[in-house]
């Protein structure tokens, strides 16, 4: 699909460049969405809509001015691009775009079945049997949920250095969830699953499995007794467990922080900022995966950039803007939502690798302490990595053993701090889809990690 002709964005470009800025780019997207809603396995919501525009940026020195539109005729094109090039201030001689040179990519996403508005009845259909198999589980549930997304985008990047880049991108992701009642007391499970592929995703996963076990979930919670509090050992579970290095540490290692000097792992490069059983990675490269990426928001190679290894900090994730400000090479990790927001650097799938400690000698190694083994939300200062999150199934460990589920338990600490105190780390990687939000907005990114032993971290909980 040709969303810009080259000779309008070569137009749009020039003028852009032509008070003095030192570079200029547009972001060109049409972005097809399908969601569906269930409740109790009944259609509640079905949403089909387009969104098209472009998003102009032009760099003045170490600054840059963003606007954008969805009106995308040549003559308001043109016209806000010398509108925009008014405000910069380094406007001593006028610059010409470059002609444009079409750039290859790895295709890392491919997709077999694209989604379009045939498939609507398969996704629900899917979370029909969910709800079913729900409500099936156990006679405790009285509620169920899920929904189902697809999105199909096509984006063309442009700059004046003469890139031309496109891409079509595709995105299924779908949630189920269960609520589980009694006595005035509720719980609810939930899984979300999602991949940058085709409708081969969703013809691939196994609803039935997803509700019965959201409902286990649910109702193992709502019979759990309350969590102790106090500083003791924990464990936090592979898969989403790794949504606490993402936002109490991950973040913290974006350029966008870093460059003003806002994150704890300023100038920290090469040093020893984990324990040694630490190595981390941002990985917009891997087939098909959630966070994954071809290229990204500024036309640069995804790539797989080790964050930390064996402890030591090795790299940051930069953008092109911050690359200047830093005099550090891009890293493929510039993402935005939509033309509607200028790119920031962001993660793409982020994760602790795994090690060679087994489960259940972490397990066996505590005498009593916390097995965290689904994480949910909370909350991190960036600038400090002071955390707060919400652990939503969690139990006892006890002379060496998982013993009683407890609910309304927390972990709260540093990520600094934390990165010191992992101490074991299992072989058993997995990754989960998620959404981070951001300056650049919500974008798609996968967490993960294996099982984790930290040797000491707070837990709040209610007795």
């Amino acid at each position: 699909m040709e969303i810009i002709s080259k000779n309008i964005a070569f137009n749009v470009l020039n003028a852009a460049v032509s008070k003095g800025a030192s570079f200029a780019e547009i972001f060109v997207e049409h972005n097809s969405k399908n969601t569906i809603s269930l409740v109790n396995g009944n259609v509640d919501k079905a949403i089909s809509g387009i969104d098209c525009g472009l998003g102009l940026r032009i760099f003045d020195g170490f600054g840059a001015i963003y606007t954008y539109t969805n009106d995308l005729s040549e003559d308001n094109l043109v016209k806000m691009a010398k509108e925009a090039a008014i405000a910069v201030k380094n406007n001593d001689f006028a610059k010409t775009a470059l002609p444009f040179n079409m750039k290859s990519y790895d295709r890392i996403c491919s997709v077999k079945i694209w989604p379009n508005s045939g498939f609507k009845k398969d996704a629900i259909e899917g979370l029909k049997l969910s709800s079913e198999n729900s409500f099936k589980a156990n006679s405790l549930i009285t509620q169920t949920s899920g929904s189902y997304v697809d999105n199909i985008q096509y984006i063309t990047i442009a700059n004046s250095e003469g890139l031309w880049a496109q891409d079509k991108r595709s995105l299924i992701t779908f949630l189920v969830a269960a609520v589980a009642s009694e006595g005035g007391e509720k719980q609810t499970a939930y899984f979300r699953k999602g991949s940058r592929s085709g409708m081969e995703f969703l013809f691939t996963s196994d609803f039935a499995s997803l509700g019965k076990e959201s409902a286990e979930k649910a109702v193992k919670m709502l019979k759990a007794e309350l969590c102790p509090s106090g500083a003791m050992p924990v464990i936090i579970d592979n898969g989403f467990g790794g949504v606490i290095f993402h936002e109490a540490c991950g973040h913290s290692l974006e350029a966008t922080s870093v460059a003003k000097d806002a994150s704890v792992f300023c100038g920290k490069l090469n040093q020893i900022i984990a324990n040694e059983k630490v190595t981390a990675i941002d990985d917009g490269t891997i087939e098909n995966e959630w966070g994954s990426i071809n290229f990204d928001d500024e036309g640069t190679p995804s790539a797989k950039n080790i964050l930390i290894e064996k402890g030591v900090l090795k790299s940051y994730l930069v953008d092109r803007l911050n690359s200047m400000k830093m005099n550090m090479p891009s890293t493929g990790s510039s993402r935005r939502e939509s033309y509607k927001y200028a790119p920031t650097s962001r993660m793409t799938n982020t994760y602790i690798d795994k090690g060679d400690d087994k489960f259940e000698d972490m397990v066996a190694s505590i005498d009593f302490g916390l097995y965290a083994k689904t994480m949910g939300g909370g909350s991190v200062q960036p600038t400090t990595g002071d955390f707060n999150f919400a652990v939503t199934e969690s139990y006892l460990i006890e002379n060496g053993k998982i013993t009683a589920p407890v609910r309304g338990a927390t972990l709260i600490g540093k990520g600094s701090d934390v990165l010191m105190d992992i101490d074991m780390v299992s072989d058993n990687l997995t990754m989960d889809a998620g959404l981070c939000g951001s300056i650049s907005g919500s974008v798609p990114t996968n967490v993960g990690q294996p099982a984790m032993r930290i040797k000491k971290i707070t837990v709040g909980g209610r007795k």
